[in-house]
């Protein structure tokens, strides 16, 4: 039977598998020729499918009755993970839906290695993780590690190991180098940020151990599902009355069920009875009562994902454009208008967090950002030009490297996979 592992990079907005077989490492297609999933899965009310990735978001957006979950991975170390949403009108808790997604990537994976000519099971995985899941509390991190390994041996992977995505992202960065660097490895995913600094080069990628050639690490939890809320808050949620003021105080809307409308993985517990009921019991009390009235319809045609779709789709856009407009899903439309200014915007204060957590990783490494030779950028959110220049402008003398946004850490996930199965 042929030698095979996998590293499965489980991500905020997107996963990628990639397979390590008879020596060589490879991306697995997930969804039809593409090795890219989002993190998306569709409970389909209508003829009660389950449906992933794209295909989820596509029935979701085409407005099949159904339930629509994204941004999973946030609710690892969070109290969320204890939490049930109703769903087919059963409650299903938000851990078995990430073990339904792990099986998901582990069947596809399986499913392809018996269409090449390998059939059997896929036991062996090396998981990707940030540097902190919950910035500032190892217990939470520590938890939501466990509970990712936990998943992922529930769902039938019998050898499980775990490594920081960062120094995936290296691994997968040194195949390609003929000479040695002092590298930075830069990975903005969609819920955290992961820094690694590492001397790499092809005599050091023959050896197994490499914990000598990393030199520092940091991490926060800052990413594309952040810049997209900031986003949302700015130009989005006034329409929908993040402004308006109530009764006779005049006393400010509740701004918890903004932002949470903006958050990814928060959007489906907004969707209860009790929030439609305070809705509409205050809305006569508002200076602007019809912006009340829309943020009623958005809940009770539960539309929210599809607004921070059109968010996150407007961010990308806008790495390119100088400006996109998209419309709200209401009757009538209301039309929204963003610039990359905005974007600059929306971005500038967690960006200098970033720059933070840059320079707390050269300062463990014991190097002065000019000695920098090559910064490694992955994750989709190295594509946003405010965030990439001001990164690049920190490290004056290196070389930038854009590597393969969304498939880099997988890949070394699996390299690493198969140094530590094979």
């Amino acid at each position: 039977m042929a030698t095979r592992y996998c590293g499965l990079d489980f991500g905020t907005s997107n996963s990628t598998l990639a397979l390590s077989a008879d020596g060589r490492s490879f991306l697995c297609p997930l969804e039809g020729d593409s090795v890219l999933l989002p993190s998306a899965v569709f409970y389909d009310a209508e003829d009660h499918s389950v449906r992933f990735g794209r295909d989820a978001i596509r029935n979701y957006v085409e407005g099949v009755e159904g339930r629509l979950l994204r941004a999973l991975k946030s609710v690892l170390g969070s109290t969320l993970i204890e939490e049930t949403t109703l769903i087919q009108r059963k409650r299903v808790a938000m851990r078995a839906i990430i073990g339904m997604f792990i099986r998901h990537l582990k069947r596809t994976a399986e499913a392809h290695l018996a269409a090449i000519g390998m059939p059997g099971p896929l036991d062996s995985v090396v998981l990707g993780r940030p540097v902190h899941f919950v910035d500032g509390d190892e217990e939470a991190d520590r938890r939501a590690e466990a509970e990712l390994v936990a998943a992922a041996k529930a769902e039938g992977f019998r050898h499980v190991e775990t490594q920081l995505e960062p120094i995936a992202a290296a691994l997968a960065y040194e195949q390609s180098l003929d000479r040695e660097e002092l590298s930075l490895i830069v990975d903005l995913g969609g819920g955290t940020s992961d820094f690694v600094i590492a001397r790499l080069s092809p005599e050091r990628a023959r050896q197994t151990d490499r914990a000598a050639d990393i030199l520092g690490r940091s991490g926060v939890h800052i990413g594309g599902t952040d810049f997209d809320r900031r986003l949302s808050i700015d130009k989005v949620m006034p329409y929908l009355g993040y402004d308006v003021l109530l009764g006779e105080k005049r006393l400010p809307m509740p701004q918890h069920l903004f932002h949470d409308l903006a958050t990814w993985h928060k959007i489906p517990f907004l969707y209860t009875a009790q929030n439609l009921h305070y809705l509409r019991s205050i809305v006569l009390t508002a200076d602007r009562p019809e912006l009340l009235r829309r943020l009623i319809d958005v809940l009770a045609h539960r539309n929210g994902h599809r607004i921070a779709g059109e968010v996150e789709a407007a961010k990308i856009a806008l790495s390119d454009a100088a400006r996109v407009s998209f419309a709200l899903p209401l009757e009538p439309p209301v039309a929204v208008d963003m610039t990359r200014a905005d974007v600059d915007r929306a971005v500038h204060d967690d960006t200098t967090r970033l720059i933070a957590a840059i320079a707390r990783c050269t300062a463990a490494a014991s190097v002065k950002p000019e000695q920098i030779q090559s910064v490694f950028l992955t994750g989709g959110s190295t594509a946003i030009p405010a965030v990439r220049d001001r990164i690049l402008g920190h490290l004056p003398n290196a070389r930038a490297v854009p590597g393969d946004m969304f498939g880099s850490v997988g890949l070394g996930l699996a390299i690493d996979a198969q140094r530590r199965f094979g």
